[in-house]
């Protein structure tokens, strides 16, 4: 028997149909190749198994397969899909066998499928080796995205992993920047968060454990010699806490064993330099040693966002034969995105609102069915200045609030959600986001209503 932790034993009831992915073959089984051990699949309701199947169908074999060869073989025996209503409030919950989706994955074109690397991911960090409590959440959340993307090294190349961590870090700064902003929320900007007695973890639930433990192992990598090095060590830490809960201390204690026993006094200085306490309960808006990546597949994205900054003083129409519909092009998905993202944190909002609105049309970024494109968009124009003679962001907090309450529209994944309510609770006097909410609040998950109401200070 394989042990499951007691928080991953998830049942699901429904009307439900199941498709079975092709069983994947290694080369290096054989001359012939030969099946693996597991097998994988994708339920829904029938409504959406053809698009379910056709999504995750390409990758998902290929994310078990590449994780087994990184760390250690899949233990588990099965590794299916379930696409939740639209309600489900995250992207994905990794239940042992049975990981939970969110349908905003269901993009047409594969682009969100990074997703479920993620999860597959939790296979060997979480449910394998779990963290004893969630002040320790940094050991599930933090190795997983560590080991994420690599799987993104793997499978697409290096750069690809370090563009990887250029998309997260802007939510990790957007959240530390958010627990700043107030003295009692300061300690959630922590790696290692002591929590008081009876208080809800969900209250703390960012980026942080994600990316700043993702940045600390990448830190910790490149330290003490790169991936020739560490990715031995990291197969070591999965076998020797197979089916167990642990802390930051019996981390930390494994991790400096382990290199006493295989590398000696040199790594062992190195683990020395570290400032512990600063990463593990440092707060701020930075973390202690800033890494730095590969921005080859940024370059492209950084250049068009700096075209439009400097657009900013431009007469319309001069500015509409600056750009075309055909510059994102040659974009892969999340290239767009971190467009949207650096022309937002370089001053995007500051745009008149002629050139937003051009920006918009150009590019269909109101209408566009990725929801990773359209979330940025609409966090992009509605922190523009709400005082502006041309209206700024109370231009857009009408569709915002239509498109994140449309029935449509699968809106419960709180990455999404949150940050478009709190966005349009700062338009104006903020009454226009309270109706929305409490117009369709009815529609989203227990823990978002609870979540959203205390953001738009309900609560």
């Amino acid at each position: 028997p394989v042990p499951i932790p007691s928080y991953l034993i998830a049942i699901a009831s429904g009307n439900l149909v199941y498709r079975a992915f092709p069983r994947l073959v290694k080369e290096k089984n054989g001359p012939d190749g030969a099946p693996v051990k597991w097998r994988t699949g994708v339920w829904s309701e029938p409504e959406l198994i053809e698009s379910s199947e056709w999504e995750f169908v390409e990758d998902t074999n290929k994310y078990v397969a590449a994780a087994e060869d990184l760390i250690t073989p899949y233990e588990f025996g099965v590794y299916d899909l379930l696409v939740l209503p639209p309600s489900f409030p995250y992207g994905g919950m990794e239940n042992c066998c049975l990981t939970f989706v969110t349908p905003t994955l269901l993009a047409g074109d594969r682009s969100l499928v990074d997703v479920v690397g993620h999860e597959v991911s939790h296979s060997w960090f979480g449910n394998n080796v779990t963290t004893a409590d969630s002040g320790h959440f940094w050991l599930n959340e933090g190795w997983t995205t560590w080991l994420e993307r690599l799987l993104a090294h793997k499978l697409q190349g290096p750069a690809a992993r370090d563009f990887s961590y250029i998309i997260g870090r802007k939510g990790l700064d957007e959240d530390l920047r958010r627990y700043g902003e107030r003295i009692e929320t300061r300690r959630f900007q922590r790696m290692v968060i002591d929590y008081e007695f009876g208080e809800d973890p969900d209250e703390a639930y960012s980026q942080v454990p994600y990316e700043k433990g993702g940045n600390f192992l990448l830190y910790l990598e490149r330290l003490l010699g790169g991936l020739d090095v560490f990715l031995p060590y990291a197969q070591d830490y999965v076998r020797t806490f197979r089916g167990k809960s642990i802390r930051t201390a019996e981390w930390k204690a494994h991790l400096y064993e382990y290199f006493q026993k295989h590398h000696g006094e040199e790594k062992i200085k190195l683990l020395d330099s570290v400032d512990w306490n600063a990463w593990f309960y440092g707060e701020g808006l930075s973390m202690p040693v800033e890494p730095l990546y590969d921005t080859t597949l940024a370059k492209e994205a950084y250049a068009l966002a700096k075209k439009w900054k400097d657009s900013e003083n431009v007469p319309i129409g001069d500015v509409q034969a600056m750009f075309k519909k055909e510059d994102l092009d040659g974009f892969l998905p999340m290239q767009k995105v971190v467009f949207l993202e650096r022309l937002s944190d370089i001053g995007g909002p500051s745009l008149p609102l002629s050139h937003l609105e051009l920006l918009s049309n150009l590019y269909s970024l109101h209408t566009t069915p990725n929801i990773e494109l359209r979330h940025r968009f609409y966090m992009l124009v509605l922190a523009a200045k709400p005082s502006a003679p041309d209206g700024g962001a109370a231009r857009w907090v009408y569709d915002a609030g239509q498109w994140v309450a449309d029935p449509k529209m699968i809106k419960g994944r709180m990455k999404f959600c949150r940050p478009i309510f709190r966005s349009m609770g700062k338009v104006g006097d903020g009454e226009y986001a309270k109706r929305v909410w409490r117009e369709n609040q009815v529609y989203f998950h227990p823990i978002a209503r609870r979540l959203i109401d205390k953001d738009l200070g309900l609560a």
